[in-house]
């Protein structure tokens, strides 16, 4: 049996991001798309349209998607990953622009699996690898509300959520409308467009705007297929001066759905190929 060292939450991000990498940053996994014809978008509400792919999104249990654009604090982001909601797991390989310029090559690989998160990858500084391939740390949550998620700094707070959450953030939008008919990856699609803030938000879309730590408004993007699913959404705005840590520059990241529904399968590292991080205790 493994031993997982536990990391106390009140080990700061910032500093546990400084003694683990050698630079930055994250890819996983993919398939087929559907190729349904659209439906004239003309006989549907951009509002309906937007609510059904919403509800769509309930029904995901598993998911191959793609990343890419830019964070506050960590400029260009590309990812690819995979997860599934029962278990709730994902892995992901990162790659950010911010890592390479700070000597590394940006290059980041990460796993979350029964509440501990594994982390390796060229990103990582070796003399915290012990002569082994991956780290692992605990707790770590990744996917759930705000207040639970924890990957020590790690990943953007932008990426802690999930994406099928955050593809249904624009159903709080006041200002819908229609962009086109659009081919995204391969699906037919229709574009939709609005804007979203906190005060128009319920409280579950609201934790998911939270984590983006941007300022209103959010300007957001949907691409929807012929059977009324989200192919592709786009998100940006400002961000927010008044977050801790979030550094400068917009938020603008584009999430492509891949695969959906298809076989995912996470596992942690194999034990011999892990070694525990030690807590470190703040300084100053």
């Amino acid at each position: 049996m493994s031993v997982l060292v536990s990391v106390p939450r009140r080990v700061t991000s910032v500093a546990f991001v400084a003694v683990l990498l050698a630079g930055g940053s994250v890819a996983c996994g993919g398939g087929a798309k559907s190729s349904s014809a659209v439906a004239n978008p003309h006989t549907v509400t951009p509002a309906a349209a937007v609510a059904k792919a919403g509800k769509n999104a309930e029904d995901i249990t598993s998911l191959h998607y793609r990343i890419s654009g830019t964070v506050p604090g960590k400029d260009r982001l590309e990812a690819d990953a995979s997860m599934s909601t029962q278990p709730l797991a994902m892995s992901m390989n990162m790659k950010t622009t911010a890592a390479a310029d700070q000597g590394g090559n940006g290059r980041m690989k990460i796993r979350f699996v029964d509440k501990v998160m594994y982390v390796g990858g060229s990103a990582v500084r070796p003399e915290k690898l012990n002569g082994k391939s991956w780290l692992r740390v605990a707790p770590a949550v990744w996917g759930r509300g705000g207040v639970d998620n924890q990957s020590y700094g790690i990943l953007p707070s932008q990426l802690q959520a999930s994406p099928i959450a955050q593809s249904t953030l624009l159903t709080g939008s006041k200002d819908l409308r229609l962009i086109g008919t659009e081919t995204v990856d391969g699906a037919k699609t229709t574009h939709y467009k609005g804007t979203v803030d906190s005060k128009s938000l319920i409280r579950g879309s609201l934790d998911q705007f939270m984590m983006l730590e941007v300022s209103d408004p959010l300007t957001m993007d949907v691409w929807i297929d012929g059977d009324g699913r989200t192919e592709q959404f786009r998100m940006r705005a400002e961000h927010n001066d008044s977050m801790v840590g979030t550094g400068d520059g917009p938020l603008d990241l584009t999430v492509t759905f891949l695969d959906v529904n298809q076989p995912v399968t996470i596992k942690a590292p194999p034990a011999k190929d892990t070694t525990p991080l030690a807590a470190e205790a703040p300084k100053g």
